[in-house]
């Protein structure tokens, strides 16, 4: 599934794409720029997210070059994954079945051109297709991220709780949007 779309300027063309393991060195810059709202997470670690979640998605445009550079993307985990977020976890715990997104990145360059709502359209598609009964994530609180918890609520998400984590060094809001 390649999805090629235009967003506010005209000239510029955005191909939405699945991605794969190998796509985990290009995605790490873009990952950890966008510090601390996610996590800073290895090349390595990244790959492993990808192969286990049940949605990888990744935005392209081509830049300066002509070459394709990815520019967002979002990784979600259906319930039942090998992964020890304390955030993930908890949702877990409520034992409903569910699709958790564990990150989404914009590049700051791109923000404000509703790439992140294709994203999270595509998220609540394919929620619905799998048969969820909610999409969930966090937002950090602590540091405070207002843009994105903003972002979330006009998507229909609300809170279900907080929780300190990272050793209590940031503290996040749980969220849920039922489908």
């Amino acid at each position: 599934m390649v999805t090629t779309l235009r967003t506010g300027d005209a000239s510029t063309e955005y191909r939405v794409r699945p991605l794969v393991a190998a796509d985990a060195a290009r995605l790490q810059p873009l990952n950890n720029a966008a510090a601390p709202a996610v996590p800073i997470t290895s090349a390595h670690e990244l790959a492993a997210l990808i192969a286990f979640s049940a949605l990888a998605l990744g935005v392209e445009r081509d830049d300066a070059e002509g070459e394709d550079a990815l520019v967002g993307f979002v990784l979600a985990l259906a319930p039942g994954a090998a992964y020890e977020s304390e955030n993930y976890r908890f949702f877990e715990s409520r034992d409903v079945d569910h699709l958790y997104v564990d990150r989404i990145v914009i590049a700051e360059s791109e923000r404000g051109r509703g790439l992140g709502a294709i994203l999270y359209d595509a998220v609540f598609e394919a929620a619905r297709e799998q048969g969820r009964a909610e999409v969930t994530c966090e937002v950090n609180l602590d540091p405070p991220n207002p843009g994105s918890m903003a972002f979330h609520r006009r998507r229909g998400f609300r809170e279900l709780g907080s929780q300190p984590t990272k050793g209590g060094t940031v503290t996040v809001a749980l969220l849920s949007a039922p489908l």
